[in-house]
């Protein structure tokens, strides 16, 4: 007997094979292209196999379609991302820390056309949300018995808005895979662990690749867990098939560019006498035709309402042509975005991120295109009060994304490996400084000035920024909530485009306030 597992995670809501970044623009990814791979492994299935198929989150957040369905759609037609996935047949789902963006009311209102139970074992008040199922489902066909266990990363709260997460409490994916994986095995021939969270070791070189926390602990679940026959990975956005300690560990990217395959083979005892673990790619997938034909008045409707006008750009360029340029001399859609946050907050320092290489800025003419595409991220605002010292550590963490090769500037590897985190750099605005990249890191900041005054290590100053930073998210440690004195719960998208309707004609600078020396 052959067990195929066949797994998706991390799409954010990429439908379609395209970036939405022009009506016109054809990517070779999206949940139709790997729903048809899914259903062909189904619909193909040997009589000596058995193929099941388990969403791994962060599917219903993270692309202009999942903008559009949460802001215009109404509340009965929100379930169109249940419908889409109760369609292509998964026999498990399993929530992502995006799922989580919008609030429980919203998640559960996308989640009601399931035909499957979703899993989260440790999420503490789940069940009681109506937001999982259970904690664990045994499936049984032909006489074999799998269990998959449900996990979500732990880091949730320390991302998002505590009204979002009313009475839930996540505990440590490790810790609930200690209690749960001994249980399974005595219930079931095969247990799976399905977890929407990382690897926080090298599988090649066993080094940590980050801060041992609990957002990602799927290397010690397979370091300190015995008795897993198969680990489905996510949240990374990396692309990982091997065997880790003799366990078979996928992870599909992102955007549906790959499906996740592992194949156990039993024995008639229908015990595990192989695995192996690969990746699918959908490049060269067509779409599943009933899915397009199902989704496109959806997708249509979705493309007229994106290039809908906004505001006009005058001035300075505000495209971006070089990411790493914009990031090293500060932009003017940068500059406009702190300006957008210093508006919404009353203060007079804010600081953003180019969140991704993709990010292209604003055209001369600025459409609901251009502001979902630049602003991915469904964030609001924090106003914390910090000291002087605060903002030259935070300083120095966004300087250490720098490194300098064969005296060129190049990203630095721990914000590319395992992951890209150019979201995790910041350029502010209302301050003066300057970065020295021939010094070590840690002291590269050498000039901070505030209203042409050096800022002193005791000084007391209010800073705009998103929430996710504003939690000390992505090693800002100087940031916390309990230093918030004010919250704007507005999404950004949302700030923007309100901002645009009072100021329609935006006169773009190239901000002066930002200096690296190299």
């Amino acid at each position: 007997m052959k067990i195929k597992i066949l797994s998706t995670s991390d799409v954010h809501g990429y439908l379609y094979p395209t970036n939405y970044s022009t009506k016109t623009n054809v990517a070779e990814y999206g949940m139709l292209k790997a729903a048809g791979i899914i259903k062909r492994y189904k619909q193909t299935a040997s009589a000596d196999e058995i193929v099941i198929a388990i969403e791994n989150g962060d599917w219903i957040q993270g692309s202009p379609l999942t903008s559009y369905v949460v802001k215009k759609l109404p509340v009965a037609k929100q379930s169109i991302f249940s419908q889409i996935t109760a369609d292509i047949g998964y026999d498990a789902g399993v929530l992502g820390n995006h799922e989580f963006n919008y609030g429980l009311a919203y998640l559960r209102s996308t989640e009601t056309e399931r035909n499957y139970p979703l899993l989260g074992a440790n999420i503490k008040g789940g069940r009681a949300q109506h937001i999982v199922d259970q904690p664990y489902q045994i499936i049984e066909q032909q006489g074999v018995k799998i269990a998959i266990l449900g996990l979500t990363t732990a880091f949730v709260p320390r991302w998002e808005r505590a009204e979002h997460l009313p009475g839930l409490k996540f505990e440590s994916a490790l810790a609930t895979a200690k209690k749960w994986v001994p249980k399974l095995r005595k219930m079931a021939d095969v247990v799976v662990v399905s977890y929407h969270g990382g690897l926080e070791y090298d599988p090649h070189t066993g080094l940590a690749t980050e801060p041992l926390t609990n957002e990602n602990e799927g290397s010690r679940i397979l370091t300190e867990v015995s008795g897993i026959d198969a680990l489905i990975t996510g949240h990374q956005h990396r692309q990982i098939a091997q065997l880790i300690n003799g366990v078979p560990v996928t992870q599909p990217g992102e955007r549906g560019q790959m499906v996740g395959l592992i194949e156990l083979q039993l024995n008639a005892d229908n015990q595990v006498t192989n695995s192996t673990a690969k990746l699918l790619a959908t490049a060269t997938e067509a779409p599943d035709p009933t899915l397009m034909s199902n989704t496109l008045q959806l997708e249509n409707d979705m493309q007229h309402w994106l290039d809908q006008p906004l505001g006009r750009v005058v001035g300075d360029q505000m495209i971006v042509t070089d990411p790493l340029k914009a990031r090293l001399e500060g932009h003017a859609y940068l500059q406009f975005i702190n300006q957008v946050q210093m508006a919404a907050t009353k203060t007079d320092i804010a600081a953003t991120a180019l969140f991704n290489d993709e990010v292209h800025g604003y055209g001369s003419v600025i459409t609901i295109r251009q502001v979902l595409n630049s602003y991915v991220y469904p964030n609001t605002l924090v106003v914390e009060r910090i000291s002087g010292a605060d903002l030259k550590l935070a300083l120095e963490r966004s300087a250490s994304y720098f490194a300098l090769q064969a005296n060129r500037v190049v990203v630095a590897a721990a914000f590319l490996k395992p992951k890209f985190q150019h979201f995790n750099y910041d350029f502010y605005s209302g301050i003066e400084y300057t970065f020295d990249l021939n010094r070590p890191v840690g002291e590269r900041v050498i000039q901070l000035q505030y209203h042409g005054q050096p800022v002193t290590p005791n000084q007391t100053l209010l800073i705009t920024m998103n929430q996710y930073r504003g939690n000390g998210g992505g090693d800002y440690p100087m940031f916390s909530a309990d230093k918030v004195v004010r919250e704007v719960n507005m999404d950004m998208t949302e700030l923007i485009t309100d901002y645009l309707e009072k100021h329609p004609l935006v006169v773009a600078q190239q901000p002066q306030n930002f200096t690296v020396k190299y």
